[in-house]
């Protein structure tokens, strides 16, 4: 198994892309904390990963609230004394278009998805700076790398993610911690859902497999990333986007 006896911390884990990350990396031998927002969400997932035989811990986690991620950590290092991954997967979506986005829509959005990672990042970075040892991944999207309509403030989150990632390469690399950023295409999650499909169904026509991603796709892709397989990549930006962009 890929992911053995790790302690991966998965954020935004009770659906999507996050929930089927969770299930893959304890398939691959994990010990995972499934952490999001909703405190029932949260329980319903860890137990639906526990009933697989997975070493599961839940958290319920506000990425916005500095102490609510310091919590989290401590619960995680109580548990299992160490953190060898964190991926970086809660975000949402206020779409509009630049000319009828309002100020609120744009802060939530930067909030969640920017500076929820920086903050979940920082609180993990010392633990495994003391290790020598672990990976940060950093969920970007295409958006990040090309932008999207009506996506201006998810299209700055997740292409700040990219920033972030290679400066983290960079800062982390020299004490064994690596970062990893991959820009997921578009993906059967709910996520989606803000998309209008006149402009989905634009998108589908210009993926040379003609077809959306599937979330245990994306997860197949983390799991390997956070492995020792993965020892020697850092600082990478990996679309995993079916050739969008071909």
């Amino acid at each position: 198994m890929r992911l053995k006896d790790k302690v991966a911390i998965i954020t935004g884990a009770t659906g999507g892309i996050g929930m089927a990350s969770a299930h893959k990396f304890a398939r691959e031998g994990a010990r995972v904390v499934i952490a999001d927002l909703d405190a029932g969400r949260v329980e319903a997932a860890r137990a639906a990963l526990a009933a697989t035989g997975a070493e599961a811990l839940g958290v319920q986690l506000d990425v916005t609230d500095a102490a609510s991620v310091t919590a989290m950590v401590a619960a995680v290092k109580a548990a299992w004394g160490r953190i060898d991954c964190l991926l970086n997967n809660a975000g949402i979506t206020q779409d509009a278009r630049l000319v009828k986005m309002s100020a609120e829509q744009f802060d939530r959005v930067i909030e969640v998805n920017l500076k929820g990672v920086f903050l979940c990042t920082q609180a993990v970075a010392d633990t495994m700076i003391a290790q020598g040892s672990g990976v940060i991944l950093n969920a970007s999207s295409v958006v990040g790398l090309y932008g999207n309509f009506g996506q201006t403030n998810y299209a700055a989150t997740k292409a700040g993610l990219i920033g972030f990632t290679r400066t983290w390469a960079r800062e982390l690399g020299p004490k064994g911690v690596r970062a990893i950023a991959v820009c997921p295409g578009f993906v059967v999650t709910p996520i989606l859902d803000s998309i209008p499909p006149a402009v989905m169904q634009k998108m589908v026509e210009k993926v040379p497999l003609g077809r959306l991603g599937q979330p245990d796709e994306i997860a197949n892709v983390y799991a390997f990333l956070a492995s020792d397989e993965a020892s020697y990549i850092n600082g990478a930006v990996i679309e995993v986007s079916g050739g969008i962009s071909l």
